[in-house]
């Protein structure tokens, strides 16, 4: 398909991980076509982690499931109404909610691709777009780009994208400075939107001790619920000295961006956070449950990554309990020995991050 694109709308409702995950399409799409303005449609909270991200023109939110009835509707009339003089030649679809056709039908765009998705397999979703392209790639990140197929496009851009400020680094170098952290520092973030995913709490906290011992400042990170930050106490309560937990559930995400991107290490579970510390290049230790940890696993080659099928067997997806820690048959003298390979013995208890 030989054709200048001058205004592209890519759409993507999922959780944030994923749409940071969407950020090489973005790219690949800025990449061949300049002069493009590129917009997303994407859920409402999940606006905030590609808030910085210079590529993209504009940032339309979809009100999520928990929002009402009346709210949804009202906000789907609304967004239906501004895509439509918005005037798209191009509509890059990765969403497989039932309401994307009957949005993208309503949107005049001469070229509208989008992946067939198996449980969306009707001649009324079929007829929606232009072009339909059979997902592929053992990542969701070639997954993704695979939707681009039918653009034939001469480069595809596989770097992942976290944007934020130099005043959002600004701010938090200054709120880690007032909490004492001046040396090289650990980002351990334990939480994740579903149990099945979590690790045990002690062998976190025996985690942190073991950096902790060898010069290392630790700084915990969550989400903003009841819940997070009360793993984030637990954990930290559970340590022989007390890592920094004043920031958990207090950033935004580009913040968050900011403090992962300056540290040494990042630590975690299957989160958008992981996600996060793989674009910006900082090496990862990350801990894999009964989810899909080939296509779910960090886009980067620093990462070491433990996965619980390789000390038990995991269930199938069908099978899975959500409420059960599969992580836990992961030992924390094995995830110890990850972070002694990763980072430098001792050395950097008295080095600045300057």
């Amino acid at each position: 398909m030989k054709k200048q694109f001058k205004k592209i709308l890519v759409i993507k409702m999922r959780f944030h991980g994923d749409m940071l995950l969407t950020t090489p399409v973005i790219s690949s799409l800025k990449h061949q076509y300049p002069d493009a303005e590129i917009d997303v449609l994407l859920y409402q909270d999940t606006l905030p982690i590609l808030s910085e991200n210079s590529e993209i023109n504009a940032l339309y939110g979809m009100a999520n499931k928990k929002s009402s009835g009346v709210s949804k509707a009202c906000n789907f009339i609304k967004l239906l109404l501004t895509l439509r003089k918005n005037k798209y030649d191009l509509v890059v679809n990765l969403a497989d909610q039932w309401m994307v056709s009957l949005l993208v039908r309503a949107i005049p765009a001469e070229t509208k691709i989008s992946h067939q998705f198996g449980h969306r397999d009707s001649k009324y979703w079929r007829n929606s777009f232009t072009h339909l392209t059979v997902p592929e790639g053992e990542h969701v990140v070639l997954n993704n780009l695979s939707v681009l197929k039918p653009l034939e496009l001469k480069e595809l851009k596989t770097n992942l994208t976290m944007s934020y400020t130099a005043d959002d680094w600004k701010n938090i170098d200054q709120r880690l400075l007032d909490l004492g952290v001046h040396s090289s520092y650990v980002v351990i973030q334990p939480t994740a939107r579903q149990i099945f995913k979590c690790w045990d709490d002690e062998k976190f906290s025996e985690v942190i001790d073991a950096l902790q011992s060898r010069g290392y400042q630790v700084v915990l990170t969550s989400g903003p619920s009841k819940e997070d930050l009360e793993c984030v106490n637990n954990i930290a309560n559970g340590c022989q000295t007390k890592p920094v937990i004043e920031l958990a559930g207090k950033t935004t995400f580009p913040e968050l961006g900011a403090l992962i991107a300056h540290a040494a290490l990042f630590i975690g579970v299957d989160s958008a956070p992981m996600h996060i510390a793989a674009a910006v290049n900082t090496p990862i230790v990350c801990l894999f449950g009964a989810t899909n940890h080939i296509f779910w696993r960090p886009w980067t080659d620093h990462a070491v990554q433990f996965w619980a099928g390789d000390y038990e067997t995991m269930p199938p997806r069908d099978e899975l309990d959500r409420n059960k820690k599969y992580l836990s048959i992961i030992p924390a003298s094995d995830v110890i020995k990850a972070t002694e390979k990763l980072l430098p013995m001792n050395i950097r208890s008295m080095m600045t991050r300057y």
